[in-house]
């Protein structure tokens, strides 16, 4: 049954869209994020994999929160690895030690390519597609990875 939201059916297809670009990357960052909480080294090794595990548990709220969106406005959210693989603005991998510094390096540079992302969508999701509510959701996931990037920047000043 098609969502009679205030939305017209264009305007829904177009938001989709990039949620689940947005859920692609989330689901790319969340698992980078687990690898960082298995495969961490080092002298510091219990209090960063205390640490990536409080990251990705954020992280699959928010994988949640995202995919419920998408189907709140009628659509079905993309559920397969092949495509989040072919949605992401994410690299599954990046060349890096698999210490406290790499790891972070590399997480903290997928939450700002996040931010970016939802920042340049908030505006024309609200004015564009007329979607106030994913706008407004977006605004608060944006705020939500601006925290979480300055916790992982705060770890390697």
């Amino acid at each position: 049954m098609e969502a009679k939201i205030g939305i017209t059916s264009e305007n829904r297809q177009a938001v989709s869209e990039q949620l689940a670009k947005l859920l692609s990357d989330e689901y790319v960052l969340y698992t980078k994020t687990r690898n960082a909480h298995w495969n961490i080294e080092g002298a510091d090794f219990l209090s960063k994999h205390k640490f990536f595990e409080e990251q990705y548990t954020r992280l699959d709220e928010f994988i949640d929160s995202v995919a419920e969106r998408i189907r709140k406005i009628g659509h079905y959210a993309p559920a397969t690895l092949k495509n989040f693989l072919s949605l992401t603005h994410l690299s599954e991998y990046s060349e890096r030690s698999n210490d406290a510094i790499g790891f972070i390096k590399d997480l903290l540079a997928d939450h700002e390519t996040i931010i970016e992302f939802i920042r340049g969508n908030i505006n024309s999701i609200a004015n564009d597609f007329l979607d106030a509510g994913t706008s407004d959701f977006l605004t608060g996931l944006m705020e939500s990875h601006e925290e979480m990037a300055w916790f992982l920047r705060a770890h390697i000043k």
